[in-house]
């Protein structure tokens, strides 16, 4: 191929594209969605931020200026954790509104992650928000069809393909030309929004940015960039095989609704039949009746604990519970949370292969939907896709675990196993204890485990964008002038 012919040819596209008022009233009114979506995704995420390091510092203070107590009381005082989101997720909301924002942790129990945005929304939030991933993702593909729906039907239409062919233009030059052109216009806005993107995503930051997070931004730009590519090379293809141009935009407008509405609902849909979850309701009852067939850790003579007790007394040579060389209390205690935490963790396992079941069904359609690719791969990339929010939830459950068995400890440790006269001072422990407690610390999931939960998606767009370059080569060699 001659890349000056592919040049002119590019540059035609793009000029005469820029020479159409409402080509140029487009491009405009899509920068300023553009604008208003970031300016939007930044001060979201700049006041829930604000929000949640304010709560998250007084939460703390409360807990450590509690005063003297029992440590069981404190492990039922409990403790609140507010979601850090992650930096780049202003970019992608992905499933950012329907997450949840904190969530209370005690011994003994599990609660949910609540206060989520989809929570306290009327309704509205189902038609989805504006972010600059969803005007890259939905907006874009259909101002590229616009621009290029009769980008070679029109010179077929106008006879001015036979005059192209004839002075020696090839086939193989007329599709990359005009899929280039198409590039080039998308640039436009792409390279503007990108831009855009990373000084807003400096200003959150302070500019204390990580190679991590340079690496994220550069593959969501080079996400959207092969996402685009095939984009066009759809939209050129359909304008070559169709004789007209009307023809054309029909097809082109079948296919944005079925990449962007019709399979991934019927997806979703469809994922829930083959697949369907246990309601919370379900999952809450059947772990509260394998919790009952264990016993009560809160009752010292509990038949299921009476085992455990029987073998302390025998290993330490004693008689009774009292003269053991730790709280007798707390080590059951202990003992319960451990069971209770493995009951509530098996059944947790179970319902998440359900839940990965049916997100297999919508990541193998990726490969007849380029859209579902490239909006898992976004999703991951900012840290608000369904993996990042399960993966939180498993690092606050392992965090109420290691609340509750230092409480436990605590226990074991300085409380003595005498039992208290009616008119005595409850057993307590100096406040000082409250600090042995570590902060919080959410870890954003590694790249590397990103790219294997995502290999689906990258394999799909890459096999799209191979799908296509072998197409583009088959019909430069079958495709007729009329």
């Amino acid at each position: 191929m001659r890349i000056h012919i592919i040049r002119l040819i590019s540059i035609q596209l793009w000029k005469q594209s820029l020479k159409n008022k409402a080509v140029v009233f487009l491009l405009l009114i899509l920068s300023l969605l553009f604008v208003f979506a970031a300016y939007t995704g930044w001060q979201d995420y700049k006041v829930q931020e604000d929000v949640r390091v304010k709560h998250q510092v007084e939460v703390r203070h409360q807990w450590e200026e509690k005063p003297d107590k029992h440590p069981h009381r404190m492990a039922h005082y409990g403790y609140l954790i507010f979601r850090a989101r992650y930096p780049l997720s202003f970019f992608d909301y992905g499933l950012e509104r329907y997450m949840g924002n904190s969530v209370f942790l005690e011994a003994h129990k599990q609660n949910t992650v609540n206060f989520s945005e989809a929570g306290f929304s009327s309704g509205m939030l189902r038609f989805g928000e504006v972010s600059t991933a969803m005007i890259l993702q939905t907006l874009i593909p259909l101002f590229i069809f616009f621009l290029g729906f009769s980008c070679i039907s029109a010179e077929r239409e106008n006879n001015t393909l036979k005059v192209l062919l004839s002075q020696g233009v090839r086939w193989k030059e007329l599709l990359a030309g005009k899929i280039l052109g198409l590039l080039f216009l998308v640039c436009l806005v792409f390279i503007p929004v990108m831009i855009l993107s990373l000084v807003m995503w400096f200003s959150l930051t302070d500019f204390k940015n990580t190679f991590d997070e340079f690496l994220r931004l550069f593959w969501i730009a080079a996400t959207y960039f092969i996402y685009f590519f095939i984009i066009c090379s759809i939209c050129v293809i359909v304008s070559a095989v169709s004789r007209t141009s009307r023809s054309s935009l029909v097809k082109l407008i079948g296919l944005w609704l079925l990449f962007i509405v019709i399979i991934p609902r019927t997806a979703q849909a469809f994922g829930a039949y083959l697949y369907p979850a246990p309601s919370k309701i379900d999952f809450d009852t059947r772990v509260e009746n394998e919790l009952v067939k264990t016993g009560d850790s809160h009752n010292p003579n509990d038949i299921y604990y009476k085992g455990i007790k029987d073998s302390l007394l025998h290993v330490y040579r004693v008689k009774t519970v009292e003269e053991l060389p730790f709280n007798y209390s707390g080590y059951i205690m202990a003992q319960g949370e451990k069971i209770s935490s493995g009951i509530y963790n098996k059944n947790w396992q179970k319902q998440l292969d359900i839940y990965e079941k049916q997100n297999t069904v919508n990541r193998s359609l990726a490969f007849v939907n380029p859209f579902q690719a490239v909006k898992d791969l976004s999703t991951a990339l900012t840290g608000s896709d369904f993996n990042s929010y399960i993966s939180y939830q498993q690092q606050v459950e392992d965090y109420r675990y290691q609340l509750a068995q230092l409480m436990n400890k605590l226990q074991m440790e300085n409380i003595s196993n005498k039992k208290q006269e009616a008119n005595e001072k409850p057993y307590t422990i100096s406040r000082s204890h409250w600090k042995d407690l570590p902060d919080f610390q959410y870890r954003f999931i590694s790249q590397s485990t990103l790219f294997q939960n995502e290999a689906v998606s990258v394999l799909s767009l890459l096999v799209w964008a191979l799908g296509l370059l072998f197409v583009l080569h088959f019909l430069s060699k079958t495709i007729k002038i009329n």
